[in-house]
């Protein structure tokens, strides 16, 4: 019998489901079991081609109904989403490895706050008038035309919205290439995209590796790129699409710094230094994972933060009762273990984790080091899993200059009692997305993205039209043309 996870086939391209087998098989593993449970094939050349020329084809008369028409189709989608909110969590689960306990509430239903949020947006997009005594400028808000997206492990439905919903909103089609990772969740919103009245051909899913990305990423039908990733395959993508004078937007990954002051609220601290550090199994590219604590009650933290960090619950990410998952592959488990390590070897504290949990499939206990100083690795180099670096500090100008002193800027958190301090330094931060007694909050009314080298462009909020839209100028002259001859 096959496994409920296994789709239809592996591309949805032209509002349907697509299948060539002659594409390399890519297996689906569940991390909470090792097992396999569905497989799919990465697209030949002849599925890429297939995707961009339908896509291509798609593009503009999708662009030609109003905002208002290609609103409500987005805003159905929304509907159709929230009520299999269940079924796509599941999915979810299926496809990352985190628990129904978290997807249930975070991933299909930010999906379905986007659709609606860009749906509502739809119909707003306007130009200006701007006079010239008897002359005047008209301006108009088009659409770029056909858009690439390219998705991460992490939030397979979110991100698919997350870059779908603008795009589509603006009037652009879309090609979508999922992590080969987490092939499954993007399929169900090319699915839903269509049944809500999406015009065949609008939003395509397309599967593979790299060297798919890469035809997508170089065709030159393709006029934008929107990859969230890593910022080694980011630098990577960027060049390709400068190479074709692309738009991009790139929302790479961080080592972001949260900064907890002597007179912050412990318990709220220590919550959002656990958000910001365990929630996704520490699989989220804006984590706080250099955790910098006052010095007067780093020991009061630590301590609290020990005896919440106990109360996670690893075990079955289908039973509710579940609150930490497995990483997403045994490879991702091995790189974690590795950096866990090397924090042990260079001579940070172990408070609590620190292995492999004694389970099936690719679970890490949550970790925490103390007295990590600002060199070692585990301070520098994005983990992307459960392992949280607190680092002491005494004065604000330090940590400041500490908490900047690193090539990311995605996101950078605050926790004090002092408001004035908390918008002082949060304004001193080179960060894109901060927080201020709080950590990790992504709604979609909010810009999200980084600054340095975590990415350019924003994701989300009015700022994503203007990455998923030109303006055209147009200049009216009411008089006579004069000219020197």
């Amino acid at each position: 019998m096959t496994h409920p996870a296994q789709p239809k086939a592996s591309h949805f391209i032209n509002g349907e489901y697509v299948e060539d087998t002659a594409g390399t098989p890519i297996p689906v593993i569940y991390a909470a079991t090792g097992e396999q449970i569905a497989t799919v094939h990465a697209a030949t050349p002849a599925i890429v081609e297939q995707a961009l020329s339908t896509a291509k084809a798609a593009q503009k008369a999708w662009a030609r109904m109003t905002g208002t028409e290609r609103g409500r189709i987005l805003r159905r989608a929304a509907d159709i989403m929230r009520e299999r909110n269940h079924d796509l969590s599941v999915l979810e689960t299926y496809d990352t490895g985190k628990p129904l306990q978290e997807t249930l509430v975070a991933d299909a239903t930010s999906g379905a706050d986007a659709l609606e949020y860009f749906g509502g947006l739809a119909a707003s997009l306007t130009g200006e008038h701007i006079p010239l005594g008897e002359d005047w400028v008209y301006t108009k808000r088009e659409a770029l035309g056909l858009c690439v997206g390219i998705g991460a492990w992490n939030y397979p439905t979110q991100i698919a919205c997350w870059k779908g919903a603008p795009a589509l909103a603006c009037g652009n089609s879309m090609v979508f290439k999922p992590s080969e990772t987490t092939p499954l969740c993007a399929l169900k919103v090319a699915e839903i995209l269509i049944e809500a009245g999406a015009p065949a051909g609008v939003f395509n899913v397309v599967q593979g590796m790299g060297e798919v990305g890469g035809a997508l990423v170089t065709d030159p039908r393709v006029d934008k790129v929107s990859l969230t990733g890593s910022v080694p395959t980011g630098k990577k993508v960027y060049a390709a699409a400068a190479e074709g004078m692309k738009h991009v937007t790139m929302e790479l990954g961080g080592k972001s710094p949260l900064i907890i002051f002597d007179d912050a609220d412990i318990d709220n601290a220590v919550g959002g230094a656990i958000n910001g550090n365990f929630y996704s199994s520490g699989q989220v590219c804006s984590n706080g994972t250099r955790v910098f604590v006052q010095k007067g009650i780093k020991e009061k933290f630590l301590a609290r933060l020990a005896e919440r960090t106990g109360n996670a619950i690893l075990g079955d990410p289908m039973d509710e009762a579940t609150s930490f998952g497995p990483m997403v592959t045994e490879n991702q488990m091995n790189i974690v273990l590795g950096y866990i390590e090397k924090g042990k070897e260079e001579g940070a504290r172990l408070i609590c984790g620190g292995k492999r949990a004694d389970m099936d499939g690719y679970f890490i206990e949550p970790t925490v080091f103390a007295d990590v100083t600002d060199d070692m690795t585990i301070a520098r180099e994005e983990i992307f899993g459960p392992v949280m670096s607190v680092l002491d500090f005494d004065t604000e100008e330090e940590v400041v200059a500490r908490a900047n002193d690193t090539e990311f800027g995605l996101s950078a958190g605050v926790f004090t009692k002092d408001f004035t301090r908390a918008h002082r330094v949060i304004g001193n931060l080179e960060a894109g997305s901060c927080f201020i007694n709080s950590y990790n909050d992504a709604p979609v009314e909010a810009p999200f993205g980084g600054v340095k080298a975590s990415g350019v462009g924003r994701e989300n909020s009015k700022e994503a039209i203007k990455h998923f839209s030109q303006v055209k100028s147009v200049y009216v002259r009411m008089g006579d043309v004069e000219a020197a001859f």
